[in-house]
């Protein structure tokens, strides 16, 4: 009897081996086990040609995970673990987004802001403590702690927020290529990020502000609060690309200090058509005059190389000595906020803005557009007084 149950058992439990102790008596051969086995199921994918085994604890739970596993096998949706590290998939994602190969959901390549940005995350944040794991190895837990401990150790919501995005890009590369069938990264509760409230100018103090800087810098603040392009974007803006008679700037590129050279736009939205004001119209006018050129760089320290950063902004403090200080970016904002209060709609502010979605420009300005609490209150007490001055009138004329 004995005999014959043990193919029974073996069939029953096909696909699962018995795992015992080194000091096990089972295993040595010399009596029974005095061990508490493992139990390790396996299935086959026939797709990849290989084997896939985990270890249990107990029988059923083995018996189960094959279970499952068999079905994922057949649908696709599992497959074997691969040996790539995260710090392999990291250099080859690196590498791939410097040359081009690798790019970003909608097709575009990474700017190189973008790619030292995921880097510095990776190199500081996460490759100490992960990078030695298999990329399969890596599920929502390990991630979802990586963030948390992040956040404990006092890192601001946006910042967790920048480490986890270098992550996502890997593991989404990793899913396409076929070397994983679940993105960890796909459901992490990150900290929320509240927005700071950016400094802004209105009509009076941008006024004086531009008047107080130097006058060779007065173009470029004017352009910076009356267009709002980016600080890259005014490094790189050309005559050619400003057209005084028509109206418009378009901004077809920008600078990146660091790598030293010209890149396109932040998205492909930054590549756009920026209505010229008429205040702007005069500054550019007397600008080109004085600088006695209509092509090159137009704010340039010459036709082919960039102003300094740092130098434009030394002058200007010393000019604003009597003034609240102000920057090129928070200038864009002003520009957003001007736009706004000319009546500019959305739609088109988002487009001026450069940004790639017009939830951008709602999350970052929509505080600033008809519509607060205030005024939505009395939009809303009007409402119900007409409401009940019309149901009286009805009252009265039945």
């Amino acid at each position: 009897m004995h005999d014959q149950a043990t193919p029974r058992h073996r069939r029953k439990n096909q696909g699962i081996a018995v795992r015992h102790s080194r000091s096990c008596a089972h295993r040595r051969g010399t009596g029974k086990c005095s061990c508490k086995p493992a139990y390790q199921a396996s299935v086959w994918s026939r797709r990849e040609g290989k084997e896939i085994r985990k270890t249990f604890r107990t029988l059923a739970e083995a018996k189960g995970w094959r279970a499952d596993s068999m079905g994922a096998v057949r649908k696709g949706t599992m497959k074997a673990p691969s040996r790539v590290t995260l710090n392999e998939a990291a250099d080859a994602w690196l590498d791939g987004a410097r040359d081009g190969t690798v790019r970003t959901r909608s097709g575009d390549a990474y700017k190189p802001s973008a790619i030292r940005s995921y880097e510095a995350a990776l190199r500081q944040r996460v490759l100490p403590d992960l990078g030695g794991r298999r990329l399969s190895d890596l599920g929502r837990v390990d991630l979802q702690d990586l963030a948390e401990r992040l956040s404990a150790e006092g890192l601001s919501p946006s910042t967790v927020r920048n480490v986890i995005m270098p992550l996502r890009a890997i593991f989404r590369r990793a899913v396409v290529r076929g070397d994983l069938t679940v993105n960890p990264t796909t459901g992490l509760e990150l900290p929320a990020v509240r927005g700071t409230r950016d400094r802004i100018a209105d009509p009076d103090e941008a006024a004086k502000l531009l008047a107080a800087v130097p006058v060779e810098d007065r173009a470029l603040w004017a352009t910076a609060l009356y267009a709002g392009l980016r600080r890259g974007e005014l490094m790189a803006l050309r005559w050619e690309d400003v057209n005084l008679a028509g109206g418009v700037i378009r901004v077809e590129r920008a600078y990146d200090a660091k790598e030293g050279c010209y890149v396109e736009p932040k998205s492909r939205a930054g590549k756009r058509t920026v209505p010229l004001a008429g205040a702007l119209r005069d500054h550019l006018v007397e600008h080109r005059m004085r600088q006695g050129q209509t092509e090159g760089l137009a704010f340039g320290r010459d036709a082919d190389r960039p102003f300094s950063p740092n130098d434009v902004r030394d002058r200007a403090l010393a000019a604003w000595v009597e003034h609240d200080p102000i920057t090129l970016h928070e200038a864009r904002h002003t520009f957003a906020s001007l736009m706004i209060a000319a009546g500019v709609n959305a739609k088109a502010l988002s487009t001026y803005m450069g940004h790639s979605s017009i939830t951008i420009t709602l999350d970052r300005y929509g505080h600033l557009m008809p519509g607060n609490e205030e005024e939505a209150a009395g939009l809303l007490d009007a409402y119900l007084a007409r409401a009940d001055t019309a149901a009286r009138i009805a009252q009265v004329t039945e």
